[in-house]
């Protein structure tokens, strides 16, 4: 990560972020299953949700942690913040696993494991962030034609999921609505970090807000926002939350990164050796996220087997 002080505050800003988030997937599902059991289930196109203080609890805590995450881009570059995520898995399976009585499997536990030593590789050898003195120059990179190509099949993508499989399979397969909040997730946070900057700009004393780009990703970082809360909230009231976490996160990130190397460039300034030392970071983080998906359900599996026996063996 070298020396960059820049880089090391964007750091502790995302791990606060992490923390923050992750806790909000357990404090909102709880508020989504209180809401559920006396309205209709956001899961099924309801919103009795938004009734419940709980759930409330939990967006205010997960906007602290985009507040924080928010403000990372700020300082270092996605490559550094967007993987950082993973440790919010850790948070959320943990949590779930003690307080939803969601139980973590020992594989899992390896899974959480795996993706800290990923995320640690990455933040050893992420570049540094580059100098921009103002949000046109960002403005410049997202207007190039490679990252309009790219923003024009998130789009398309996007509606085909809402219009033609939301309908059909939302609700018996999680890959639509988090594909979904994936893909414009990474839009989100392309424009995030120019907002970032420019509010980082502004602060030093050069307005930023004089000029209509500023505002253009604000608008689309709003509506990306809304769009992603509404999906991600079906998608936590249908779905187990410590599968959730790591799928949104594997298909976030990737997206985030490649959107992120498409606009910015960031690997324009590594070699060949600290490119390579990152993927391998990235993939050991898939790795444990594959093992947390595969073995979401054998914990409560082997507990309710244990439960069989005690039973089988108090009738003997």
């Amino acid at each position: 990560m070298g020396n960059s002080s820049d880089n090391v505050r964007g750091l502790i800003l995302a791990l606060s972020s992490s923390i923050f988030i992750g806790s909000s997937f357990i404090v909102k599902k709880k508020g989504l299953r209180k809401a559920g059991a006396t309205g209709v289930r956001a899961g099924v196109g309801g919103y009795s949700y938004l009734y419940e203080p709980l759930w409330w609890a939990g967006m205010i805590t997960m906007i602290f942690g985009e507040i924080a995450n928010f403000a990372a881009y700020a300082f270092a570059p996605a490559i550094l913040v967007t993987p950082l995520g993973a440790l919010s898995i850790i948070f959320s399976a943990v949590l779930a696993h003690f307080i939803l009585e969601e139980k973590l499997h020992i594989f899992g536990i390896l899974g959480c494991v795996l993706c800290v030593v990923g995320s640690t590789s990455i933040v050893l050898h992420a570049p540094q962030e580059k100098d921009i003195e103002s949000v046109k120059e960002v403005w410049n990179l997202a207007t190039e034609p490679g990252f309009i190509v790219y923003t024009s099949i998130v789009l398309v993508l996007v509606l085909i999921l809402i219009f033609r499989f939301v309908p059909r399979y939302g609700s018996t397969h999680m890959i639509v609505y988090v594909g979904i909040c994936s893909l414009m997730g990474s839009l989100t946070v392309m424009s995030v970090k120019a907002l970032a900057i420019a509010l980082k700009l502004t602060f030093l004393g050069t307005n930023q807000f004089i000029y209509f780009q500023t505002w253009f990703f604000t608008m689309v970082v709003i509506v990306c926002c809304l769009l992603q809360v509404n999906y991600l909230n079906k998608a936590l009231d249908t779905f187990n939350t410590a599968v959730i976490s790591p799928v949104y996160y594997v298909m976030f990130t990737t997206l985030t990164i490649l959107a992120s190397m498409i606009m910015f460039k960031d690997w324009d300034t590594q070699n060949g050796s600290q490119i390579v030392t990152e993927l391998c970071g990235f993939v050991t983080i898939l790795s444990g996220t594959f093992l947390l998906h595969k073995t979401k359900d054998m914990g409560n599996e082997e507990s309710k087997h244990s439960s069989i026996s005690l039973a089988s063996q108090a009738k003997n």
